[in-house]
């Protein structure tokens, strides 16, 4: 069983942060715990601070910011009702980069990643977070796809 969890997540998992936080406690040993980061852009990032209302020299860190992430929040609460411990991070930079580093900050034993389906030419010309994670990190990468609930079987 997994000891640490490292659980990625952006603004785009808001529609699946069930399944994210199913799929982290699925994984877990009986006293793991879940570090939950979420990396932002610089441009990202100084817009979450402008939101805020956080002053541009405060010491407000990005772990304070990604604390005050809807996504990251909700996530915690939903772990913290199965008496799991978490801890929320922050980065600020290149999202993939960030996961990566966080692997060894944290030590984590396996990372959970959320995504949506793309083409392969779409993650050629756009690139793709959880590919590069896939691909670099030392440790097992679980991708949470996100559930599409548009589609409907097409009756014959």
């Amino acid at each position: 069983m997994v000891e640490t969890l490292l659980l990625a997540v952006s603004k785009r998992d808001e529609d699946r942060r069930a399944e994210l936080a199913e799929t982290a406690a699925g994984v877990l040993g009986a006293d793991g715990r879940v570090e939950i980061l979420h990396a932002f852009d610089e441009e990202r990032y100084e817009e979450r601070r402008a939101q805020l209302n956080v002053d541009r020299y405060s010491e407000t860190t990005a772990d304070d910011i990604a604390r005050r992430n809807t996504v990251a929040a909700d996530l915690a609460n939903r772990l913290q009702e199965r008496d799991i411990e978490v801890a929320i991070r922050g980065a600020v930079g290149d999202a993939a980069d960030a996961i990566l580093r966080a692997v060894d900050d944290v030590d984590a034993d396996m990372v959970v990643v959320g995504g949506r389906d793309r083409s392969q030419t779409g993650k050629f010309l756009f690139g793709s977070t959880a590919q590069d994670v896939l691909l670099g990190a030392p440790v097992p990468v679980t991708f949470v796809k996100a559930r599409d609930d548009a589609r409907t079987p097409v009756e014959a």
